[in-house]
């Protein structure tokens, strides 16, 4: 059982749902709190362990790369006005050289063919893939450590992250049919791309975070579409299901879809409120706007998770 060292970032959305803010920046670098997005899930697969970081990008992503690099300009400016907490900040969110790899999806073909995109930077070992989209929020081990444990516990295989919809929201997702048991872990017995209303195997959603086989690429290379005319990955880890072993995971965490704009705006509420110097301020502020406006608190339970 190979360890896992790297972690795959498909990257190259256009972030259409986001326009107009996303017209000129990567929807990957609107800022939850204080730091972009896809910071948030690099700091999750370092905390798993990940030591090399591969990026699939496209077309105008530049600043993607430049957020993982160093910053001379900036740095001289701290250094010059004392400012060494934020130089040591920068410094510990800093990949080590050679630790960032970049390359390009030239055409937006879906899921699968960016994961395919990333084949030569992998090479013949078993990685994480994790959706730039999906910020997860535990109390403890961050949701791919949790899959990690997981991964080693039942001797390697696949891994894929699960929780659960509703199930007639099921038909909007890559569900996965499972074998009885208490979980949180089960091993796969199917899996379904946007199933039809009404014929998902199960009401557990496949939620963006993945430990796959290097075997996966030899699959994906078919180039086969799926729905939405894509080079769907959920088609490419059925067909792999058939030769090794897959178990779906349900971590203890709380998902946010920072793909949608209330997922969004729901990620941004829930971590100020973790944070010890915004917490007071920033609820209290809420509840004048909630007071001012005289509307009840609202939220969407599709948008914000919470794995039972």
């Amino acid at each position: 059982m190979k360890r896992i060292r790297k972690a795959v970032f498909p990257v190259a959305g256009l972030g259409t749902r986001f326009l107009p803010a996303t017209k000129a920046m990567p929807k990957e670098m609107l800022t939850v709190v204080d730091r972009p997005v896809i910071q948030h899930v690099v700091d999750e697969a370092r905390e798993a362990g990940i030591e090399h970081f591969i990026f699939v990008t496209g077309r105008n992503k530049h600043v993607i790369e430049d957020h993982f690099d160093r910053s001379v300009e900036l740095e001289m400016t701290l250094r010059e006005k004392a400012k060494l907490a934020e130089i040591n900040m920068l410094e510990e969110l800093m990949p080590g050289a050679g630790q960032t790899s970049f390359t390009r999806q030239q055409a937006p073909l879906g899921l699968g063919h960016a994961v395919w995109c990333a084949r030569d930077l992998v090479g013949d070992e078993p990685f994480a893939l994790l959706l730039p989209d999906m910020i997860v929020k535990t109390e403890g081990k961050s949701c791919l450590a949790q899959m990690m444990d997981v991964y080693h516990d039942v001797g390697g295989g696949n891994v894929v992250g699960v929780e659960r919809v509703d199930a007639k929201e099921a038909h909007k997702f890559g569900i996965v049919g499972i074998a009885d048991g208490p979980g949180p872990v089960w091993p796969v017995r199917n899996m379904v791309e946007k199933p039809k209303p009404g014929t998902a195997p199960s009401n557990l959603y496949i939620m963006g975070r993945y430990i796959l086989q290097p075997e996966i690429f030899g699959i994906l290379a078919s180039q086969e579409r799926g729905a939405g005319d894509e080079i769907q990955l959920t088609d490419a880890m059925l067909k792999l299901l058939a030769s090794q072993s897959f178990v779906a995971f349900e971590h203890d965490g709380q998902t946010f879809d920072c793909g949608s704009k209330l997922g969004f705006l729901l990620a941004n509420v829930a971590l100020a409120l973790e944070d010890g110097a915004l917490a007071g301020p920033f609820s209290q502020g809420i509840r004048d706007i909630l007071d001012g406006s005289g509307k009840a608190k609202t939220a969407r339970p599709a948008l914000v998770r919470r794995a039972v």
